[in-house]
């Protein structure tokens, strides 16, 4: 279970994802599921079943967790491999 505590180790793939913040204003409040994860992008899907490439130091994202809860995360504090995450942060 992802928690407020753990969520930095571990992988946001099948997490709800909102934009709250972004360098690039067309991103605010786009909203999906992460569908996958690489070093410098996190791809969600959108409600309209598109897929979206985020950079993540572009992006402040608004995870929703297991528990309902959310959580803000910027982006340049998770710009690891989702697999190096641990060891870095």
């Amino acid at each position: 279970m992802r928690t407020k505590s753990n969520i930095l180790y571990s992988t946001f793939i099948g997490l709800a994802v909102e934009i709250a913040n972004s360098s690039q204003r067309n991103l605010v409040g786009m909203k999906g599921r992460v569908v996958d994860e690489t070093k410098n992008l996190i791809i969600i899907e959108k409600e309209d079943g598109k897929e979206a490439k985020l950079q993540k130091v572009a992006c402040v994202f608004r995870f929703t967790l297991d528990d309902g809860k959310t959580i803000d995360i910027e982006g340049k504090s998770i710009a690891f491999r989702p697999h190096e995450r641990p060891k870095k942060v």
